[in-house]
């Protein structure tokens, strides 16, 4: 049975593909993210930026997985908010994410999240598809009372462009024009094409399909 090896320790990206039907076999990677992003030429395209951080995180985690080698499909995700043309991670401090919920109340940014998709078989990579989908969010104004609350949570802080849409920044979001999957940080739609590039059905990771 083909396995999908998710290189992400993302409780959300997870949960989407459990509820999609899948089991994913989970693996961390050891992606210096920042450093990826700052060997990237000036100027490079936010899409291409995204991209680029899924591919190392999966490649970095096919090299780890000789036990599901034989056959499997390494997933690598990252998620950035584009806000006034520039790329918003993780915040890690409550000051910036203060900055930053200040610069994104009452207006809207795109959540873009670059997909990587790996076949493998035997111990080698065979076939890679990558792109990223992008989703507009709309958000509210927070009161200050309920931004302090929030950020006081701790919740905003390790989470691309300081909110979620499936969780207690939810509260905070007016709407948004896209893939609410996508959002949370794996986009179901665009992972579908992604292993039909690299010739994996979805039922073929479903849990209740024969083996």
């Amino acid at each position: 049975m083909t396995r999908l090896v998710l290189a992400s320790a993302s409780p959300a990206r997870r949960a989407v593909l459990r509820s999609a039907g899948i089991e994913p076999v989970v693996r961390i990677s050891d992606v210096d993210e920042d450093a990826v992003a700052a060997a990237l030429p000036p100027g490079t395209a936010p899409e291409v930026v995204v991209v680029e951080l899924a591919r190392a995180k999966a490649r970095s985690v096919a090299a780890t997985i000789p036990d599901f080698a034989a056959d499997c499909v390494v997933v690598g995700c990252d998620s950035m908010l584009l806000v006034d043309g520039e790329l918003q991670g993780k915040p890690h401090t409550p000051e910036v994410a203060r900055a930053r919920w200040s610069a994104m109340a009452g207006r809207s940014a795109d959540l873009i999240t670059g997909h990587c998709v790996l076949r493998m078989r035997d111990g080698e990579i065979v076939a890679e598809s990558v792109d990223c989908s992008s989703t507009t969010v709309h958000f509210a104004k927070p009161e200050s009372e309920e931004l302090d609350a929030y950020i006081a949570s701790g919740e905003p802080l390790q989470v691309a462009g300081a909110f979620t849409l499936d969780g207690m920044g939810g509260w905070f979001v007016d709407r948004i024009d896209g893939d609410p999957s996508s959002v949370i940080g794996i986009g179901l739609p665009l992972l579908r094409r992604l292993l039909g590039d690299v010739g994996v059905g979805i039922a073929q990771l479903w849990r209740h399909s024969p083996s």
